[in-house]
């Protein structure tokens, strides 16, 4: 199939239009370019990773550094890196853990283990008391949807379009991106989608004005569907970044008492403080009956991702829902207890909300100055940026979103854009005030 550079501007930017080859050129060595020559010979290609950017030689507190040198504010981070790049605290405790035990075999538990376990049992409200962890958050998915089978008899779900849950064959069935669906023929039976949240590009109408006619939707499917056993959905959208408020979630959950589903809320980029709490759904006064974690878990070092479970979903004894070789990976468990212990002792989740305050001011402030700003979106450390060619019809500009990110790189700020228009900001929860003062700067430069 030809590659169509518009047909992929819906995830991350653009890795083959022209704004790229002249930013390379501009700023990369021989070096680099021999590189990724290199790279580009050896790997498969793929949408959204390959070619690659740049060859990055370090990492560390909310910096990227390349191998001629050049230091990046790192604004994505694949959301792995709430406490930074080379955290001393984590790092310390995988070290430790290095020298005791580095593996552990399946048929055995360990101390680390049980203790983030345990952990993760304090911390979530609710009776979300049970857990299993995996080595990816792709694979935590995998094994809620094994469950939700399991314990309610049921093989249908419904998530959302535009939504992403990873990118196996039974992640992107429930996932809603076509540049992860495209092609793939026949997908996981039951796999229904319905119009996801967008405060500024709803279908049904304006938000505000709107009593959820998204949901009405949603539940005109079920009394006509049936025999759905789960809703699955990210509660605040990490990409393009869109935060439904309270009253949404509350009738999300009472929709799924009512129908009798189970609520599985995929926080494998949003939880741990990205959003001014440990875990997003916080903000809305309920609790899912499947919370899944990933990215940050493993502290930016190694993949580890958890799901979490109501009590009396422990109904699986007679058949695995995972069973991966790291399951209970000691050096993965010694470095999220390193993370959940650094976000407690160091007050992430309130430095996280008064930055957040900070950078709220900053891009509405933006967005008074720019017309080319549409709408300004977050919550935490957690922000959007849609740019548009007109505020009345809404155009994306797609074209003005690629410049200002290569123009911000060029100072020195890295981030993601998403939907092809909307800068996605999502900075380590570790960044000073200085820092975000700088990164918001070159952004307001880059714009003007």
């Amino acid at each position: 199939m030809k590659l169509n550079s518009e047909s992929l501007r819906t995830e991350g930017d653009v890795n083959l239009s022209q704004n790229r080859d002249i930013w390379q050129k501009n700023h990369l060595s021989e070096e680099a370019f021999q590189l990724l020559e290199e790279d580009s010979r050896y790997y498969l290609q793929q949408s959204l990773s390959t070619p690659c950017l740049n060859v990055i030689e370090k990492s560390y507190g909310i910096y990227l550094e390349d191998i001629d040198g050049r230091k990046y504010m790192d604004f994505h981070g694949n959301s792995v890196h709430q406490v930074g790049y080379g955290n001393e605290y984590v790092v310390k405790a995988v070290k430790e853990q290095l020298d005791t035990l580095p593996f552990s075999p399946r048929r055995y538990t360990n101390k680390p283990a049980i203790q983030l376990a345990k952990k993760l049992a304090e911390l979530a409200p609710g009776n979300l008391n049970k857990v299993l962890f995996a080595p990816g958050g792709t694979s935590a998915v995998s094994m809620a949807l094994k469950l939700v089978r399991k314990a309610t008899g049921k093989f249908k779900t419904i998530s959302m379009w535009d939504s992403f849950h990873g990118a196996t064959l039974d992640a992107i069935s429930v996932g809603g991106e076509a540049v992860f669906r495209s092609g793939m023929g026949p997908l996981l039976p039951g796999s229904l989608h319905v119009m996801p949240y967008n405060s500024y590009r709803c279908l049904l109408g304006e938000c505000s004005k709107c009593p959820f006619k998204c949901l009405d939707y949603l539940e005109y499917v079920l009394e006509r569907e049936g025999e759905v056993g789960a809703l699955i959905l990210e509660p605040i959208r990490c990409t393009d970044v869109q935060v439904p408020p309270k009253e949404y979630h509350q009738r999300l959950r009472q929709i799924c008492d009512r129908y009798n589903m189970l609520l599985i809320y995929d926080e494998i980029p949003t939880a741990l403080g990205r959003t001014g709490k440990m875990f997003a759904f916080e903000h809305y006064g309920i609790v899912p009956d499947i919370v899944l974690l990933g990215k940050g878990l493993g502290g930016g070092i190694l993949p580890m991702a958890a799901m979490l479970v109501r009590d009396d979903l422990d109904v699986a004894k007679d058949i695995a829902l995972g069973h991966y070789t790291h399951e209970k990976s000691t050096l993965g468990c010694a470095a999220a207890l390193a993370v959940l212990q650094y976000i407690e002792e160091h007050q992430l989740l309130k430095h996280a909300n008064k930055m957040g305050d900070y950078m709220k001011v900053r891009l509405k402030n933006m967005q008074k100055q720019f017309e080319m700003i549409g709408d300004v979106r977050g919550i935490g450390l957690l922000y959007g940026v849609e740019l548009v060619n007109d505020r009345q019809t809404k155009e994306k500009a797609i074209n003005e979103a690629e410049k200002v990110m290569y123009k911000c790189m060029d100072n020195g700020l890295s981030f993601k854009i998403s939907q092809g228009n909307v800068l996605t900001l999502s900075p380590p929860l570790v960044i000073t005030d200085q820092e975000l003062e700088r990164a918001m700067d070159i952004l307001e430069q880059s714009l003007r």
